[in-house]
């Protein structure tokens, strides 16, 4: 099996504001801290059961892990059904199915009353604690976000498996032009470096989440997720510092997600197809790479 070149990410119990800005916020270093969520009320009662109790009725958007195609709009679930309908799903056994950015403290806002928002020396943007969902080996695909934030990844129920390149490893992932993840055909669990050798030269990170644990992600980070439980997480996130990441947070939003979905409508499949091959043969001639 080939495998990535990764190291653990670094683990702190607790940790005050002060340091946290200096040892990981100012160099932009990723960290899992462990206890950070011991005395909210979430970390007693944010279990699937919970959930369903407040939330069982509402109407969710599923993603079922099919590779996106031009008949979908960017961020487009595949379907909807009822949160106790899915979590039914969940927990039957191994499933694809995700939620993803489910703004669900907008529907259930008693869930708001679970958490701190943490003093950590963030400036957390408080419209927008986002919830994620998913089932045992389901998957989310390498990408970075949109508005490039810094990120506050907590996760709770069960166990998820996190692995994160800073941005400059770009160069290696097979970036899909006009659009924020890599090459769909990529197993970053096990990598084909035959068909993606450049992958072997890509430096990123690795942790396992367990419940109540926190990861910090900074601006522009790339982020595969994995679930390796049902569980679920949820991201609280502060709006980048870096002059250049600002200005292509705001392309993002206002521009390549429009261009991208008209294009997906005006030239479908081809559109699709075109942009695949090309994050492979610009990957390849940036780098000097024959295949």
């Amino acid at each position: 099996m080939n495998k990535l070149n990764l190291k653990p990410i670094e683990r702190v119990s607790k940790i005050s504001k002060e340091d946290f800005v200096k040892n990981y916020f100012i160099p932009q270093k990723p960290v899992v801290i462990e206890k950070l969520t011991e005395d909210w009320p979430a970390y007693e009662k944010w279990h699937l059961n919970y959930i369903r109790e407040i939330a069982g009725d509402k109407i969710v958007p599923i993603f079922d892990g099919r590779p996106i195609t031009h008949e979908q709009k960017v961020n487009e679930p595949h379907l909807h059904m009822k949160m106790s309908e899915y979590l039914d799903i969940m927990e039957k056994g191994p499933s694809s199915y995700r939620i993803f950015l489910y703004n669900i403290m907008k529907e259930v806002p008693q869930l708001k009353e679970d958490f701190r928002w943490p003093d950590i020396g963030l400036n957390l943007v408080k419209q927008l604690p986002m919830l994620f969902f998913g089932g045992e080996n389901s998957k989310v695909f390498m990408h970075f976000d949109i508005d490039y934030s810094d990120i506050l990844h907590f996760h709770f129920h069960g166990k998820k498996q996190c692995i994160i390149f800073h941005p400059d490893q770009t160069k290696y992932l097979y970036k899909v032009p006009h659009a924020l993840i890599s090459h769909q055909a990529i197993d970053f669990d096990n990598p084909d470096f035959e068909r993606f050798p450049a992958l072997k030269y890509a430096e990123g990170f690795i942790t396992e989440l367990n419940h109540g644990e926190m990861l910090y992600m900074p601006e522009g980070y790339w982020h595969y997720m994995k679930y390796m439980t049902p569980s679920f997480s949820m991201s609280l996130r502060s709006l980048p510092k870096k002059p250049m990441f600002l200005a292509k947070a705001a392309y993002n939003v206002f521009i390549q997600r429009y261009f991208d979905n008209f294009m997906r409508k005006t030239k479908g499949k081809a559109w699709m197809d075109e942009k695949n091959q090309r994050a492979i043969s610009e990957t390849h001639k940036n780098l000097g790479i024959e295949v």
